[in-house]
């Protein structure tokens, strides 16, 4: 039986950033994980550059029952604190859009800044390690590994969620805090592409691979950005970033060309080239083929020059005002994280301690919170995972 201060499970970007912190006050610490790679999501981030963090870093731009409860661990471990760790390893970065940071080089960079930074600290990293429970034991807990059964005074839970399972997203995370008593808010995908009925795909996957910028709203929520046609419905990031506030049955507002006077610009192409097409004249907001769509929706094959004003703003309207109603989505296969989690109300804000069983500590996406794309959610990791850090 190994004695040790701290295990944690799951070697991603949260587990990994607590380990240090734990092991740089001293505590000895085990990092475990049944992936044969550590921080593979990390990899795998934006487009394998990692979107490590946000400059608009804000409580409200997460999801939580409790939308407050991220405001401590965010306040204490900030971007600007993880950015100064990036600076320090003399990893070059860039902002690409929104606030959203990423590596000028490749991802691997984060994973090597935290791989180091562990070893450096005295961590052990148990990976390609079956890890098959955690039971209460005297002075703490016990988890049984492959290895063999390891103890210690305190436990960090920072084993994911259920999103992208094919790189080993497991619910284990989700079975301790029941085992333990803990409430776990129902889990869903979020920032997952959305799916539509067969009535509706016959025209969307004729446009598939397409973007255009677009105001996506739903309920109070809205976002402005690109979407993407597929062959499965609608992603981009305007409509994963909605997917987070979307419920079954619910439908989408979408205003193409949001910042623009549609109506005015008509009205000008109507006057200018009364010969052309509807299409042509849609087709300098719009890429061509979806001018082609609103075309043959909007039923005028008349030129310009013959279309009357009232028809003009109703091919306005139908390019501002779409009304769609999707019937899901892809599911965890493509989500890039899980909505809910265990539940709030059960931890202390400031340590990401179990309020009903000292020494246990959940961190990063198995909580119920997550946040917008684009960097918040491994700010959430670096934050939530620094605070039981200083604690475990």
């Amino acid at each position: 039986m190994k004695q040790v201060d701290v295990i944690v499970i799951g070697a991603g970007a949260a587990g990994l950033f607590a380990a240090i912190e734990a092991a740089r006050r001293g505590r000895r610490v085990v990092v475990l994980d049944h992936a044969k790679a550590a921080g593979e999501k990390i990899r795998i981030s934006g487009g394998g550059r990692c979107n490590f963090t946000n400059l608009g870093i804000a409580p409200e731009r997460f999801l939580s029952k409790n939308p407050r409860f991220a405001l401590s661990a965010l306040k204490r471990f900030t971007q600007w604190d993880f950015i100064a760790r990036v600076d320090a390893a003399g990893i070059a970065w860039h902002e690409k859009t929104l606030g959203q940071l990423f590596c000028d080089g490749s991802a691997r960079q984060i994973v090597d800044l935290l791989l180091r930074d562990l070893a450096e600290a005295g961590g052990a990293l148990w990976l390609d390690c079956a890890i098959g429970g955690v039971t209460p034991a005297a002075g703490g807990f016990e988890v049984a590994t492959a290895r063999g059964a390891l103890r210690a005074e305190s436990v960090i839970v920072a084993a994911g969620g259920k999103s992208i399972p094919k790189m080993g997203a497991t619910g284990l995370g989700y079975q301790i805090a029941e085992q333990f008593g803990l409430g776990v808010v129902e889990t869903r995908p979020g920032l997952v592409p959305l799916t539509f009925s067969v009535q509706e795909l016959e025209w969307m996957v004729p446009l598939a691979g397409l973007a255009t910028t677009a105001r996506v709203a739903c309920g109070r929520a809205r976002f402005d950005e690109a979407v993407l046609f597929t062959h499965r419905g609608l992603s981009g990031p305007a409509v994963l970033q909605i997917s987070n506030y979307w419920r079954e049955g619910e439908a989408l507002e979408i205003t193409l060309c949001p910042d623009i006077d549609v109506m005015a610009v008509l009205s000008a192409a109507k006057q200018s080239n009364g010969r052309a097409a509807l299409r042509t004249a849609l087709a300098r907001l719009l890429p061509e083929k979806l001018a082609r769509h609103l075309e043959a929706v909007s039923g005028l094959t008349a030129p310009m020059a013959e279309i009357p004003k009232a028809e003009l703003q109703r091919v306005a309207a139908l390019v501002q005002a779409w009304r769609l109603v999707p019937v899901g989505s892809e599911g965890y296969r493509t989500a890039e994280v899980t909505l809910g989690g265990v539940d709030t109300d059960a931890l202390d804000g400031r340590s990401m301690m179990a309020k009903s069983v000292p020494g246990l500590f959940f961190i990063g996406e198995v909580v119920d919170v997550t946040g917008w794309l684009g960097g918040y959610n491994f700010q959430w990791a670096w934050s939530s995972g620094w605070a039981a850090g200083q604690v475990a």
